[in-house]
């Protein structure tokens, strides 16, 4: 646990640096006041925790100060920590699906000593281009491949130059089975064929990489609803998971992204990336708080093992800069 809540720490550093810079080093030691109140609310803001959140750590905090007039920073910290793993609460998820659940080990009855999947889960990633979609389809093709999973990707984004290549090329690099076309191909029938493959070889997991910009909106919501009907044509329960793959660094503005693609495609979930690289890690809550969809996983930093499983707890006490 130590290792997986130093990389939330890492990954959020922008974010605890620019606090500890509002706030002079308040939780590093110095007494709370009035004047370091206003520094925290301030930080909040500027970090985009949103009105509802900071109001709320502000009233636990100033609640503790009037009882006793004495309050360390690093006890504010924590305090804040609590309102935000309660705020959090729920907002979790957890990826089901493949044959097994992660770390359990298969039948040696079945091919490779696994018992293979009747279908595989299918996991659609969504979101427009410059969010890290295709190198998070990478990233979590290769986190899912450690954990023992089959997985096949799907390179659907066939409209962006570079987009087939680009996701080839972190195949060839993760040593991941890939299913891919030219530039300009039928993004649906590549989802097509990617499923019957990953269905012949026994895959647990298939991931569609798609298109996140054509001419218009309505054109790229019509391409995602007919990869959404040809994957049903082999399984009429896919996509299983949709998930809108958010740029960290758009901070609060991602929300309303969020709302447009929920509407269309109907989203189950949320990847939020680039957070290595923003001070602005608190849109993670407002996210959360408007659309109470899950968050499955935070992109922390540029290496693979930097897709990292969403987990509040490790979230709320890094951003506060506290130990684990």
């Amino acid at each position: 646990m130590f290792g997986l809540f130093k990389k939330f720490k890492s990954g959020l550093a922008k974010t605890v640096a620019a606090i500890a810079a509002k706030t002079h080093g308040l939780f590093g030691g110095r007494k709370i006041d009035a004047a370091s109140l206003e520094e925290l609310e301030e930080a909040l803001y500027t970090a985009d925790f949103g009105v509802e959140t900071t109001a709320e750590i502000l009233k636990e905090i100033k609640e503790a100060y009037r009882q006793d007039p004495g309050l360390q920073g690093k006890q504010a910290a924590e305090l804040g920590a609590a309102v935000l793993r309660r705020v959090l609460a729920g907002s979790e998820g957890v990826l089901a699906g493949g044959a097994r659940p992660p770390g359990a080990l298969g039948s040696e009855n079945a091919p490779g000593g696994r018992v293979p999947p009747s279908n595989p889960t299918v996991i659609a990633l969504i979101g427009v281009n410059g969010s890290g979609k295709t190198t998070t389809s990478a990233k979590l093709g290769w986190l899912l491949k450690q954990d023992g999973r089959g997985v096949t990707l799907a390179a659907c984004d066939t409209f962006r130059a570079a987009a087939v290549e680009q996701l080839k090329s972190w195949a060839t690099r993760l040593d991941l089975e890939i299913v891919a076309s030219h530039t300009g191909a039928d993004s649906a029938a590549v989802a097509f064929d990617a499923w019957q493959a990953a269905k012949a070889r026994h895959r647990d997991f298939l991931i569609v990489d798609t298109a996140g910009r054509l001419h218009t909106k309505s054109n790229l919501m019509d391409e995602l609803a007919k990869i959404r009907r040809v994957l049903q044509k082999n399984d009429p329960t896919a996509p299983h998971h949709a998930w809108l793959v958010v740029d960290g660094s758009l901070g609060s503005n991602s929300i309303e992204q969020a709302r447009v693609f929920h509407k269309s495609f109907g989203l189950t979930g949320l990847v939020v990336t680039k957070l290595d690289g923003t001070s602005r890690g608190g849109a993670i809550v407002g996210i959360w708080r408007e659309l109470r969809l899950p968050i499955y996983f935070l992109g922390l930093g540029e290496q693979p093992e930097d897709l990292q499983p969403f987990n509040a707890a490790n979230y709320a006490r890094a951003v506060f800069g506290l130990d684990d």
